[in-house]
């Protein structure tokens, strides 16, 4: 099993008034992690490396397959740390252990989780240029 189909908290709205909540995302290759490298948009601004890996291995959103950088660019922030939650978890993790992470019911009350919803609140990434550990706490400034 490569692949983990997942159901976002907020979900992608789209100009027709849709709202796309279930994709699929896949296990990266040490390509997919070593290439968004060179994009000049990650050598300006390296915030742009977890958008252009989860765009590599985010396989299907709604109807979009493949699934672009400018895609997932316009999901609320709650969905793209759900996104980078299931990475982490997905590639780190034996393939037996996967699940997608706990969400919030559908609608405006999705964007604010709880703390605990997801399996590790803390988020540790490391700097591609300088190497610096990073950690994004999503239990910040919100209350259970």
């Amino acid at each position: 099993m490569n692949e983990l189909p997942f159901m976002l908290p907020v979900g992608l709205f789209t100009s027709d008034g849709q709202v796309h909540r279930s994709g699929v995302m896949r296990l990266a290759t040490a390509l997919d992690e070593i290439e968004p490298l060179g994009d000049p948009r990650v050598q300006r601004n390296e915030a742009y490396y977890p958008l252009l890996l989860l765009a590599r291995v985010v396989t299907r959103l709604g109807p979009f397959a493949p699934v672009t950088p400018d895609i997932l660019a316009v999901l609320p922030a709650a969905d793209f740390a759900y996104l980078q939650t299931l990475y982490s978890q997905m590639n780190t993790a034996p393939a037996s252990t996967w699940s997608a992470p706990a969400q919030a019911a559908p609608g405006p009350a999705a964007a604010a989780q709880p703390a605990g919803a997801f399996p590790d609140d803390v988020i540790e990434t490391e700097c591609p240029h300088c190497g610096a550990l990073l950690e994004l706490d999503l239990s910040a400034g919100v209350s259970a």
